[in-house]
């Protein structure tokens, strides 16, 4: 006989569709119509933590592998911080996400541009988009020398 809480079943239903944060699973778990105690939450949320089946490092690593053919370290950290990770975990990512930034905006920049900027207005597009993408300017400017120097 199953001795998990309807609360508990459905977090885990949620947890076996993706990894989620634990507020992000507290929003969703607080939503549903037959609302529960915080006390309650709480509890369950502790519990799939210490079972293992909700882990902040897995829906980090989660986030940072789909977001990172698209996105920035800036953005993919700000959706970090959204979605409510502790700095300690937050900044254990970001070394490897310091460490691939250069191959990714370069791989953005080719699938998006592939050339160059002609004109200061092209450029200025290029920059709009990079940085919409979370890279930092130093990044960009790094894109277009590392781009210029290894020919169009």
């Amino acid at each position: 006989m199953d001795s998990r809480s309807d609360l508990e079943n459905r977090a885990l239903r949620y947890l076996a569709r993706r990894e989620y944060s634990r507020l992000e699973l507290r929003q969703k778990l607080s939503t549903h119509p037959h609302g529960h105690a915080p006390e309650v939450l709480t509890e369950v949320l502790d519990k799939l933590e210490q079972a293992g089946y909700l882990s902040a490092q897995r829906a980090v690593e989660q986030i940072i592998r789909n977001r990172r053919s698209r996105f920035g370290s800036q953005r993919i950290l700000h959706e970090l911080k959204t979605k409510g990770f502790d700095d300690h975990t937050i900044d254990m990512a970001l070394s490897g996400l310091h460490a691939t930034e250069t191959e990714a905006a370069v791989a953005v920049w080719q699938k998006k541009f592939g050339v160059l900027p002609g004109s200061r207005e092209e450029r200025a597009k290029q920059i709009r988009f990079m940085m919409s993408r979370g890279f930092s300017m130093k990044m960009i400017n790094q894109v277009f020398s590392q781009v210029s120097e290894g020919g169009r």
